[in-house]
């Protein structure tokens, strides 16, 4: 791990230069882990990989912004959060919720109970307390870190993901147990 964060840190002053052949190897690195965060916040394939390259798009062109090298994930996955949840807060039609439910992802991607029953507990949680749950056992972000992406105190997040994991503990213990 500390060889690729030199290599990122490497990377990420290149592409600062405008180097493209180095910010698209950076895209490459960091494009499922961003892909995946977008599907679960928003559970539709096509507007993850819209965001996604937003996301990217965005990413490049304030990379000069970036004051530390070293916290481009967490800087990442924070524009990433912005634009899902411009997306989210957007007025939708009927017609549109109605093609969106077509498309969700909850039950579509992973046919396996057990994953199923993960995404359904998941779903019960509150929007804010699913985000830090997935920063924390997806991504494997550090507290420190999804309290930068997300913009919250430190104790709120730590307060958010435990509240959270008991809450799916107790959703999922059905499933452990074999009833």
């Amino acid at each position: 791990m500390i060889f690729r964060e030199v290599e990122d840190r490497d990377l990420i002053l290149r592409a600062s230069r405008k180097d493209v052949d180095a910010y698209n190897l950076l895209v490459s690195r960091w494009e499922k882990r961003i892909y995946n965060y977008l599907l679960r916040l928003v559970a539709n394939r096509e507007d993850a990989m819209d965001l996604s390259q937003d996301v990217f798009l965005k990413a490049y062109q304030n990379l000069a912004k970036l004051e530390d090298p070293a916290r481009f994930g967490p800087w990442l996955f924070r524009i990433a959060h912005n634009e899902a949840y411009s997306l989210l807060r957007k007025p939708k039609t009927e017609q549109e919720v109605a093609e969106r439910a077509e498309r969700t992802v909850w039950g579509q991607m992973l046919p396996i109970e057990t994953s199923l029953a993960v995404e359904r507990a998941l779903s019960k949680l509150t929007e804010e307390q699913r985000e830090a749950v997935l920063l924390k056992v997806y991504q494997g972000f550090k507290f420190e870190e999804i309290a930068e992406v997300l913009d919250t105190p430190v104790s709120t997040i730590k307060s958010r993901v435990y509240t959270a994991l008991e809450l799916l503990k107790e959703s999922l213990a059905p499933i452990r147990s074999g009833a």
